[in-house]
C-alpha cells in the first residue's frame, strides 16, 4: 500500500455555493487515493450571515457529493449546519462515504462577531481520531489561539487547521501553526482562504518545523511519514505520548 499523502487546499470562496463546490471538488478528484485532504473553513459558503439557512441547506447536499469523492481519502472541512433553531460551524471528517468525526467549533472569533451568529462548541470534543492509522486533531481557525486546547492535541501524529484567517494577522498564523507542528513533533497542515481578506497561508508544516507553503498551488502535497514523527520524538525527547486517543 503506498504512502498515505497530505493535501492543504487554496482557493477563492465566492458568493456562488455551486460554484465553491465544484472547485471543491476538482481539486479533491485530482489527489490521489490515500490522501489527506483539508479545506479552508467555511470553504463551501463563506460566513454569509445573510443566508444562513440556505448555507445550512446547502451542506446536506454538498456532503451527498463530497462522499462520493471520500474513498481512501480522508477530507477534513468545516460546514455550516442548523440543529434545533441554532447554527454551528461544524467539522467535518468524511472517509469512505461516511461523515466518521464531526464537533462543532468550540471557540468563536467574538473580534468578528462570530458569536452573535454562531452557537459554541464544546472543548471537550475537541480530541484525537484514528484514521487509517494515523491519529488525526483538528484546531479550526481561532482555536489555534489557545493553549489548553493545544494539550488535548498531543499525540497526534496530524493536526489540521481549516481557517478562514485575517490577512492583517497572517504573520501570527504562520508562527502558530509552524510552533504547533514543532511542540508536538507532528504534522500540521494548515488551509486558509484565497480571499483578499484571508492570509492565503496554507501549507504543510513537518516534525521538524520545516513549512512549505501553497504560494499558487490549489492543492500542495507532502508525503506523510509516521517514522519522521517517530525519529523527531526519540531525536528530542519532551515526553509526548500517543495515549490520547479513541477509535
Amino acid at each position: 500500500m503506498r504512502n498515505y499523502t497530505l493535501h492543504s487546499l487554496l482557493f477563492k470562496t465566492t458568493s456562488d455555493y455551486e460554484a465553491n463546490l465544484v472547485a471543491l471538488l476538482e481539486l479533491l478528484q485530482h489527489t490521489p487515493e490515500q490522501s489527506l485532504v483539508v479545506a479552508p473553513e467555511v470553504c463551501l459558503t463563506g460566513f454569509d450571515y445573510e443566508n444562513f439557512d440556505k448555507a445550512a441547506d446547502f451542506t446536506q447536499y454538498a456532503l451527498s457529493r463530497i462522499k462520493k469523492l471520500s474513498f481512501q481519502k480522508i477530507i477534513i472541512l468545516t460546514m455550516i449546519e442548523k440543529s434545533e433553531g441554532a447554527f454551528y460551524n461544524r467539522v467535518k471528517v468524511i472517509h469512505n462515504g461516511e461523515v466518521i468525526h464531526e464537533r462543532a467549533k468550540a471557540r468563536l472569533f467574538h473580534f468578528g462577531g462570530e458569536h452573535e451568529y454562531f452557537s459554541e462548541g464544546e472543548d471537550s470534543h475537541v480530541e484525537i481520531i484514528e484514521v487509517e492509522g494515523i491519529k488525526i486533531a483538528i484546531l479550526v481557525c481561532f482555536e489555534l489561539r489557545f493553549k489548553e486546547l493545544w494539550k488535548l492535541c498531543e499525540g497526534a501524529d496530524v493536526i489540521a487547521t481549516p481557517s478562514w484567517w485575517g490577512v492583517l494577522r497572517a504573520e501570527h498564523f504562520k508562527a502558530l501553526t509552524q510552533t504547533l507542528a514543532i511542540m508536538n513533533q507532528c504534522y500540521v497542515v494548515a488551509s486558509d482562504s484565497m480571499n483578499d481578506t484571508c492570509s492565503k497561508m496554507s501549507g504543510i508544516i513537518n516534525p521538524k518545523g520545516e513549512a512549505l507553503y501553497n504560494g499558487n498551488t490549489p492543492c500542495l502535497e507532502v508525503v506523510y511519514s509516521k517514522k519522521e514523527i517517530s525519529l523527531m520524538r526519540r531525536y528530542i525527547d519532551v515526553g509526548i505520548g500517543n495515549e490520547r486517543w479513541i477509535e
